[in-house]
């Protein structure tokens, strides 16, 4: 389907207007599959960007992007062989020393990742291995607050990349390194969250390498026309499995070469 005949569809349109009221009303509302299909990869790109071109005729300010569905498991589940990617925007960003404002988020849940701040575009050439580990300035472990604007987390890959991979916030931590010191695909993670068993894995674990999965994003957006610049946060995908964040839960995430971070949400207002 082309871009033109993409724009005009009312499919798509009635799509976003549903994930958009979900996001203004707070209330979480039905799977858009119904709609654009389960996976229909080009429709449901047309919507996240139809979603996220309304945010930022809004005022908002894009910073990065995020890595999605690198897990395999997560993969198998949903029934698709490829990641997922969504917009991080300005607004998104929370401060470690400060509890997240947990009545922001719908039914947030959290994962532990390392994010890559770019020190170049990502725009020519063939984009090889090199070329992306070259781009990037430094890593910065991370913490991604997903969310789900459908209810129930009752998401398809269709549902879920129209909806912005999930996105919903981050935090950042204050230890960055260079890759000449510290290599992604090695790194152990431990993530602990109030009253639920722990998250643990390795960077192979997402995607085989985090730096795989910044290539395969790289290449994907600029597909889409969309490329990586410099100064640009990229949340590279879940090192273990993602946990519940509920009021009042602290978060603590550990991942070797990269320091600790916590984060606190706050009691339910």
């Amino acid at each position: 389907m082309s871009d033109t005949l993409l724009e005009s569809d009312t499919a798509v349109a009635q799509a976003a207007e549903r994930l958009r009221s979900a996001a203004a009303s707070g209330v979480a509302c039905a799977p858009v599959r119904d709609l654009i299909g389960a996976a229909d990869i080009a429709r449901a790109y047309a919507v996240q960007q139809q979603v996220n071109g309304a945010r930022v005729a809004a005022g908002a300010r894009v910073v990065g992007r995020k890595i999605g569905l690198t897990s395999s498991a997560v993969q198998q589940q949903l029934g698709v062989d490829r990641p997922d990617l969504g917009v991080l925007f300005t607004d998104m960003e929370h401060d470690a020393a400060r509890p997240v404002p947990v009545d922001r988020y719908l039914q947030p849940k959290v994962e532990a990742e390392i994010a890559f701040v770019l020190g170049t575009d990502l725009v020519d050439g063939e984009l090889d291995l090199d070329q992306v580990r070259d781009a990037v300035h430094h890593a910065v472990a991370a913490i991604e607050i997903c969310d789900s604007r459908v209810a129930g987390w009752d998401i398809t890959f269709g549902d879920t990349v129209a909806d912005n991979a999930s996105a919903g916030g981050f935090v950042l931590g204050t230890v960055p390194r260079a890759l000449a010191d510290f290599s992604p695909v090695d790194a152990v993670m431990s993530m602990t969250v109030t009253g639920q068993e722990d998250s643990t894995g390795t960077g192979a674990d997402c995607l085989g390498d985090p730096l795989l999965a910044l290539q395969w994003l790289a290449r994907t957006a600029r597909d889409l026309g969309d490329p990586l610049r410099a100064g640009q946060v990229v949340l590279s995908g879940a090192l273990g499995p993602m946990r519940p964040a509920t009021p009042g839960a602290q978060v603590e995430v550990s991942i070797s070469g990269l320091g600790s971070l916590s984060i606190t949400f706050a009691e339910e207002a």
